[in-house]
């Protein structure tokens, strides 16, 4: 039986490097260089080992107020378009923002 395990979360895949520096409430694009584009994406900020969903509108969504370093995870998928329960694949990234 296969088993897929994260063994390393966002915050922690992301400690060691350097966060972008962003302004507070500055509009920030998520670009994907790749074609076909996934149809279903998702975006999460994690503080404090809370997961919390970031609305998305154009692939642009809002960098926080409040000064700090936020982290996200960044989730997208290709799934089919003609069989519900077929995913052609997906992908995560991880990214840190420092609001100044």
């Amino acid at each position: 039986m296969a088993e897929c395990v994260d063994t390393v979360g966002p915050v922690e895949l992301m400690e060691d490097k350097e966060p972008i520096k962003v302004q507070a409430g500055e509009q920030i694009l998520l670009v994907m260089d790749f074609e076909p584009k996934p149809n279903e994406i998702h975006l999460s900020r994690i503080e404090n080992s809370n997961e919390t969903e970031v609305k998305i509108r154009n692939q642009t969504f809002t960098a926080p107020i409040d000064k700090g370093i936020y982290y996200y995870v960044y989730s997208v998928k290709w799934l089919d378009e003609k069989e519900e329960n077929l995913s052609h694949g997906d992908a995560f990234y991880a990214f840190a923002f420092e609001v100044q």
